[in-house]
């Protein structure tokens, strides 16, 4: 495992320091060249943490990854350039969910100088770069989202009016509580027959104007201003636009039976969401 090679994926050329500046230019930079996506899922793939399995899938194989591996990722390059990074449990959607939603998202804390950083490349369309922990309103390239302190002890975090996901929940828990929660989070997700990850394809990716998706057989484009869709119709469709958008060239045709029976359950799914 090599920090130069990981720094050449996400095309940061710069020497990095234990500073903000490159805390915030390493979560944008790692946006814009690796997607979030659930490939792997999808062909019944055994997912875990080992970060050397995870380094060679979205460093030497050039492909993405989901939230465990994103920041799973993330996290050990910080480490490694030297910043303290905690890992956090968090749960996606746990407004709706409940608690059933504990540890399916991970995502990491970053002391720096007077303040801690939520740092966060593995929610699909969400942050762009570092916030404080703090409540306030944070607005990146055109995009808003807000940090809540809830009453029962979790931070929420809300992500913009356009997102498919909207929110997470996290407690400041570290250590062996979270990694238990999150391995069981992690497990639940590939296994369930109910969780989105088997039931959808996924894919997102960061440009400088927009948020890239993929969905099913929907492609979006995301911008402050609202949502672009389009159908795609076959699986040569789908696996054009998985390698010209996100640059993913692995073959989903195991999968495509159930990406097509998921298209109906996502259309219903989103004109619930934006149309209530």
């Amino acid at each position: 495992m090599d920090l130069d090679r990981y720094l050449e994926r996400i095309k940061f050329f710069t020497e990095p320091e234990v500073n903000l500046d490159t805390l915030r230019a390493i979560q944008y930079q790692h946006l814009l060249h690796i997607p979030y996506e659930d490939v792997d899922v999808q062909l019944g793939r055994r997912l875990d943490f080992d970060t050397q399995r995870i380094y060679s899938k979205i460093v030497e194989q050039q492909r993405g990854g989901w939230c465990y591996e994103m920041n799973g990722l993330l996290g050990w390059a910080l480490e490694e350039i030297g910043f303290v990074v905690m890992r956090l449990s968090g749960a996606a959607n746990r407004q709706n969910q409940g608690d059933t939603a504990l540890g399916t998202h991970l995502l990491l804390e970053v002391p720096l100088a007077q303040n801690s950083y939520l740092v966060d490349v593995g929610f699909g369309d969400g942050l762009h770069y570092p916030v404080p922990l703090a409540e306030t309103q944070h607005t990146h390239n055109g995009f808003t989202y807000q940090l809540e302190r809830m009453q029962d002890g979790y931070w929420r975090m809300h992500n913009h009016v356009h997102s498919t996901m909207p929110s997470f929940d996290f407690r400041q828990d570290h250590g062996e509580a979270a990694e238990a929660e999150l391995a069981q989070g992690c497990k639940r997700l590939q296994e369930d027959p109910q969780s989105p990850f088997r039931q959808m394809l996924i894919a997102f990716r960061f440009t400088a104007t927009s948020i890239e998706s993929l969905l099913g057989k929907t492609a979006i484009s995301i911008t402050p201003s609202g949502r672009q869709e389009r159908s795609l119709e076959t699986l040569s469709d789908v696996q054009k636009d998985l390698a010209e958008r996100f640059g993913i060239t692995q073959d989903i045709t195991p999968a495509w039976e159930q990406i097509e029976s998921s298209h109906q359950q996502y259309i219903a799914y989103m004109a619930r969401k934006f149309n209530p």
